[in-house]
């Protein structure tokens, strides 16, 4: 059956070792009068192709091909196109993976209610799923911490982990990696994507470039490799599986123009810190971002793919690195086919997608411009990604924002700073005694220093680098204070390999830095506790202490709860600030330790040159290291082979599980949706401020026994020490419900001054859980609201973001602004996001929360159109403000009519 239709004479043909493979060709565009496709983006490149390849199966017009190849620069702004994409392939990790799973087993049980064929629910295209969010740093310090770990992450995770082995079998197009592989992106970076794939079309192959979209914001990692792909909603994705195009509205994008060459001293994260905090300044949110200039030769494919990694930290929909000469050559030193190479390099020069010097650089909507030698040594925090702070700042930033523990006011000198640090009253210090070793503790003293995350775990130049700061610090006589959690946390074996190939791993050990696991642990909060005296001193004298991690997010309670301030770093920073053993200090100035002998040791005396570095990478790092890793890849340890197999192409469901139940999404869905109706007698449930992230709406991390997910699990007869997190309970909707603005640094204005899930019901005024109010508001059926500042939902894709608030009964969320994905997710799960006009908000509304809220208008739904919200206040006054709707595209519109993304694609399924 011939998948593509050759509409515009496009299809040629290229030849070579992997022998005759057919494709689009974009010229055959400029052959019909369309200009300036050589100035054209390659993102609008990549797009087009996808456009002209599905042009004529009943998605894709001809006037959407001609539309997009007529791109110009400042065309988004005026254009209210919006054009089907249809990915090559979808990734998941297992936090999302286990709901999608869930979801698509449950729409199979809703066919098999409806009297249809349940197995018409099977991916349509090819889904790759990772497991690497679940392990957690329990064990650490030892040689014996990654197989502890992993034991107990197959003790907490069998139920979830037997769910995904059945989808494994159940559906087609579908595979798992097992756990203790790596994190999902440095798989797909390594190993999974080909950056052109190809499909057979009627016995002839076709070659096109690889896409995809991911249930992890930080899909967009694959755009270092100069593949188009980016995080969504485990929603979207599930609806892309399925056979459903998304939807984009003309691409707006910024170029980033690169020039000149890292410094000695710099690493690609003190670069990745600069790039987000200029592109968030910037403002990109929904934007395409891509890079071009002369600084891309100097820039190594690994440095690329941390970059694009941060996407979301700037906000961007992606972060695209075109093909050139270093993108083959990591091909290569990865260990893929050389054939695959060969086509890679014939198929985007031939087409235009690949980049030299010479290129002609596109034109943008934007230009900015980076020279590399500015860059210098960095971190980011306390509290967000997108906040750099100099290392020689780093001591004033962090006094700065806790300058409430400080006797000595924020100072702006180093001579001052030093002054502070001498003036620091002595009762700060805390005594610690573990096992036969005193220490002290303060403020600003590191409690978690952790090599963990796909951004820099996938950089064999700065997890090297790492190791030489080990090495060059144990030859110091330099050493870890023991009340400090050190880990080591690669993205994949292939890692652990090339440091046992340079020799680095009994360093690395020296300092406690040892292999935990290969998943996300620390930068996704499942650091495990601290010991029990750093804890209890933590807690019992209210220190603010620190987590250096070279993860991605150090958003507030994220990495650990005990611990309030979180900076980001590179991996040989994290091990400096492990032996420096606080973050209130001047790396630039101040000794690190002392040696045996009492001599001061400052960071430029162990920091590696970047010449040591290369030489080490080009000796260790071979592509025999990924061939071998990743020969069995799909096979998994004896763990994984002793789980239930169970088959079949319905899933049994089991109600006293505590893991996995049956999703709520579909148990009652009609064949044709209800009529959408205004909302009337609404409340507020909670009401927030700016940069509320999806963590503060559903977190992923830890919880407590007396949080309302807490006493479920109790009352289920679980122990506190089997918990486990939320992201791994993502599969019962009973603890994520639960959960839902369960982070303990939330702040809802209806209950001011107090941290955590609590608000306050009305309109009697009693305070409860967010968990019981909305249950009590939903028995006297009152539907309910959010109300929010700017970049509500930012952070990472959390599709349990939406599903939670909807169990919540929130029918709509009112904000300055949303986050790309979370409104998406929004609009996915039926909620209706509105967007406060500009120059309005809360406050300028005089907003209490305490008000009830009509609004009107929706029944009759257009693109961002204008919508009422009727308010009365609780004297009785009333008044009126709008809104605008932001369903973007008339798909949103359908797709919300439906009550989500899931019920639409289910019901034409149900129609077929």
């Amino acid at each position: 059956m011939t998948m593509y239709k050759d509409v515009f004479g496009a299809r040629s043909t290229l030849e070579g070792a992997y022998g005759t493979v057919h494709y689009y060709r974009l010229a055959a565009l400029a052959e019909r009068g369309v200009q300036g496709l050589d100035r054209l983006p390659f993102t609008i490149k990549v797009i087009l192709e996808n456009l002209l390849r599905h042009v004529g199966n009943d998605l894709v017009t001809e006037e959407d091909v001609r539309s997009l190849a007529g791109w110009t620069p400042g065309k988004a702004a005026s254009s209210e196109a919006e054009y089907p994409f249809l990915p090559g392939r979808v990734l998941l990790q297992d936090f999302t993976g286990v709901p999608a799973v869930a979801d698509l087993a449950a729409m199979r049980s809703a066919v098999a209610r409806l009297n249809g064929d349940p197995q018409k629910i099977n991916p349509l295209v090819p889904a790759d799923l990772v497991i690497d969010h679940s392990v957690q740093v329990d064990s650490f310090g030892s040689t014996t911490a990654f197989a502890r770990n992993v034991e107990r992450e197959y003790e907490r995770n069998s139920e979830r982990y037997a769910l995904l082995r059945w989808g494994q079998h159940a559906f087609s197009n579908f595979r798992v990696v097992p756990p203790g592989t790596g994190i999902v992106h440095q798989v797909n970076l390594e190993y999974l994507a080909s950056v052109v794939m190809t499909k057979d079309d009627d016995g002839e192959t076709v070659a096109y470039p690889d896409s995809l979209v991911g249930t992890d914001s930080h899909t967009t990692m694959i755009n270092g490799l100069g593949v188009l792909g980016w995080g969504v909603g485990g929603i979207e994705a599930e609806a892309v599986l399925l056979g459903q195009p998304l939807y984009l509205l003309t691409p707006e994008v910024i170029g980033m123009r690169l020039t000149g060459a890292l410094p000695e001293g710099a690493t690609a994260t003190d670069l990745v810190l600069t790039v987000t905090q200029m592109l968030r300044k910037r403002g990109v949110v929904a934007k395409f971002v891509e890079f071009t200039g002369p600084g891309l030769s100097q820039l190594g494919l690994a440095d690329r793919a941390t970059i694009s990694n941060m996407s979301p930290e700037f906000g961007a929909t992606a972060t695209l690195f075109p093909v050139d000469e270093e993108t083959l050559r990591y091909l290569r030193d990865t260990g893929r086919d050389p054939k695959l190479v060969e086509l890679v390099e014939h198929y985007t020069k031939a087409q235009g997608l690949f980049r030299t010097d010479e290129t002609v650089e596109p034109r943008f909507d934007d230009l900015l411009e980076l020279d590399l030698g500015t860059i210098e040594p960095s971190l980011a925090g306390p509290r967000r990604p997108q906040d750099r702070v100099p290392m020689s700042a780093l001591s004033q930033t962090f006094r700065s924002a806790y300058a409430d523990r400080f006797k000595t006011a924020p100072q702006t000198s180093q001579a001052a700073t030093a002054t502070a640090v001498a003036e620091r009253p002595t009762s700060q210090a805390v005594t610690v005694e573990l096992g036969h070793v005193q220490t002290q503790l303060t403020h600003g003293s590191v409690a978690i220093a952790a090599i963990t995350s796909c951004t820099n775990t996938s950089n064999p130049s700065v997890m090297i680098a790492a190791g030489l700061v080990a090495k060059h610090a144990v030859e110091r006589g330099l050493s870890v204070n023991p009340a400090i959690k050190t880990s080591l946390a690669p993205g994949s074996r292939a890692v652990i390999d090339y440091l046992q190939n340079a020799d680095l791993i009994p360093y690395l050990e020296a300092l406690r830095f040892h292999l935990v696991g290969f998943g996300c642990t620390t930068c996704i909060g499942n650091s495990g506790p601290l010991a029990e005296p750093v804890a209890e001193a933590v807690q019992d004298n209210d220190l603010v202490v620190a987590a250096v991690l070279s993860g991605n997010r150090n958003f507030e309670g994220r990495i650990h709860p005990q611990v309030r301030a979180s900076f980001l770093a590179s991996p040989p920073l994290v091990v400096a600030y492990a032996l420096a053993g606080t973050v209130d200090i001047d790396l630039t100035t101040d000794p690190i330790g002392t040696d045996a002998n009492g001599e001061n040791v400052y960071l430029r005396d162990i920091w590696p040159t970047q010449q040591e570095v290369r030489e080490l990478v080009q000796k260790a790092v071979t592509p025999e290291v990924f061939s071998k890793n990743y020969a069995h890849v799909f096979e998994g340890d004896e763990h994984w082979q002793k789980l239930s197999n169970a088959t079949g192409p319905l899933f049994e469901w089991d109600a006293n599980s505590t893991y996995i139940q049956e999703p709520p999404f579909f148990k009652d869905m009609s064949p044709e949706p209800e009529p959408v109706k205004d909302i009337s007698g609404a409340r507020v449930l909670v009401m927030v401020d700016d940069s509320i992230t999806t963590d503060h709406i559903s977190p992923a991390g830890s919880f407590a026994e007396k949080s309302p997910a807490g006493q479920y699990l109790v009352e289920h007869g679980v122990a506190r020490r089997d918990f486990n997190t939320y992201g791994a309970r993502r599969g019962n909707h009973e603890v994520m419900v639960r959960g839902t603005f369960g982070n303990i640094r939330l702040r809802n204005r209806l209950v001011d001054g107090k941290e955590g899930f609590y608000t306050v019901h009305l309109p009697d005024g009693e305070e409860q859980t967010i968990y019981d109010a909305s249950m009590q508001y939903q028995k006297d059926g009152v539907p309910l609201l959010v109300i929010a500042g700017k970049e509500y939902g930012s952070g990472s894709s959390r599709d349990w973001a939406a599903k939670g608030p909807l169990l919540l009964g929130i029918r709509a969320a009112i904000a300055e602004s949303f986050e790309r994905i979370h409104r998406s997710n929004l609009v996915g799960m039926g909620i209706l996001p509105l967007q406060f006009k500009q120059g309005e908000s809360k406050e300028s509304l005089n907003l209490t929360g305490r008000e009830t809220y009509e609004i009107t208008g929706i029944s009759s739904l257009k693109p961002r159109q204008e919508v009422t919200v009727n308010v009365t206040r609780e004297d009785g006054s009333t008044f009126s403000f709008q809104t605008i709707a932001r369903l973007d595209s008339a798909i949103d519109v359908t797709y919300y009519e439906n009550g989500g993304i899931l019920p639409t694609v289910l019901r034409r399924l149900l129609q077929a």
